[in-house]
């Protein structure tokens, strides 16, 4: 072996850590992108749901009407302030769009909340307020539940 091979091996090696750091970046950056594109496609399909116009939601949100296209569109990330003025204004859960927006880890799915939540009749105070009550009505249930004994009915 001569001496440009010995310094040639760790140049290689610089070069393929320095291209598997460039794909991991690039992997991060897309999974970035699919992010802000869900949460951009999952407005627009509960604005046309609800058969709101981008200007009315713009308006409702406190938005421009371009800065809410660009989000629909995956152009922009909006924050958590803007996702609840959103929210509001779609009468959905602001809890959703923060999940979408990998704001907030996803809850385990219930059969009652995911009705609560559902429900256009209700308000998003009245959706959070009803939810509330119900997770502690579960908090308690599991603290009275004594291990070896039956389920009282």
């Amino acid at each position: 072996m001569n001496s440009d091979d010995t310094q040639e091996r760790p140049t290689e090696r610089v070069g393929q850590v320095v291209e598997q750091v460039g794909h991991v970046v690039e992997h991060a950056g897309h999974a970035v992108g699919q992010t802000v594109e869900g949460i951009g496609a999952y407005i627009r399909s509960q604005r046309e749901l609800a058969d709101v116009s981008l200007r009315q939601l713009a308006r409702t949100a406190g938005v421009s009407n371009p800065y809410l296209s660009q989000i629909e569109r995956g152009l922009r990330k909006p924050s958590a302030e803007i996702l609840q003025q959103i929210a509001k204004g779609l009468r959905i859960s602001a809890e959703a769009l923060y999940v979408r927006a990998g704001i907030l880890d996803e809850r385990p799915a219930s059969v009652v909340t995911d009705a609560v939540l559902a429900d256009p009749t209700l308000t998003e105070r009245q959706k959070q307020v009803l939810l509330d009550i119900y997770s502690t009505f579960r908090r308690e249930n599991d603290q009275s539940v004594v291990p070896g004994t039956p389920d009282k009915e």
